[in-house]
C-alpha cells in the first residue's frame, strides 16, 4: 500500500500548472501571428485566380460572339455570363467594347476591379483584351 504523501503526489500530477498553460498560450499566439498573414495572402491569391479564370472565360466567349455577330459584346448579359459569387463578391467585372471602324477591327477589354472595403481591395485591377494581352503582367 502506498504511503499518504505518494497518493497526494499522484493526485496533484493530473492537471496542468498555470505556468505550463501560459507557455502553451504564448506558443499558440506566436504561431498564429506568423500564420495569419500567410493565410490571408493565400486567400487573396485564390480570389485573384478566380477572377482571372472569369476574365479568361469572358475572353473566350467574346471570341465566339465575334464569330457569330461580327462584333464584340458590350455587356455581360449579351454574352449570357454571370460572374460566380466567389468572384462578384470581391471584384466588379466589366466589359468595354468598340465596334469596327474604317480600317480598324473591333476590340474589347474585360476588367476585374477589386471592390473597395473588401479584403481584396488592396489587390490590383486585372484585365484582358481582344489580343489576349493580360495586365498587369506580373500577376497573371
Amino acid at each position: 500500500m502506498a504511503s499518504k504523501p505518494a497518493r497526494q503526489r499522484a493526485r496533484g500530477a493530473l492537471g496542468f500548472t498555470l505556468i505550463e498553460l501560459a507557455v502553451v498560450v504564448a506558443i499558440v499566439a506566436i504561431l498564429a501571428t506568423i500564420a495569419y498573414p500567410t493565410y490571408s495572402n493565400y486567400l487573396v491569391k485564390g480570389r485573384r485566380s478566380a477572377a482571372q479564370a472569369a476574365l479568361l472565360d469572358i475572353a473566350q466567349r467574346q471570341q465566339q460572339y465575334l464569330l457569330d455577330a461580327r462584333n464584340y459584346a458590350s455587356s455581360l448579359t449579351a454574352l449570357n455570363v454571370t460572374p460566380a459569387s466567389d468572384v462578384s463578391a470581391y471584384y466588379n467585372i466589366t466589359i468595354a467594347a468598340s465596334a469596327a471602324a474604317a480600317g480598324t477591327p473591333p476590340s474589347f477589354i474585360a476588367t476585374a476591379t477589386p471592390i473597395a472595403g473588401k479584403p481584396q481591395a488592396a489587390d490590383v485591377t486585372l484585365s484582358i483584351n481582344n489580343a489576349g494581352v493580360k495586365t498587369p503582367v506580373n500577376t497573371w
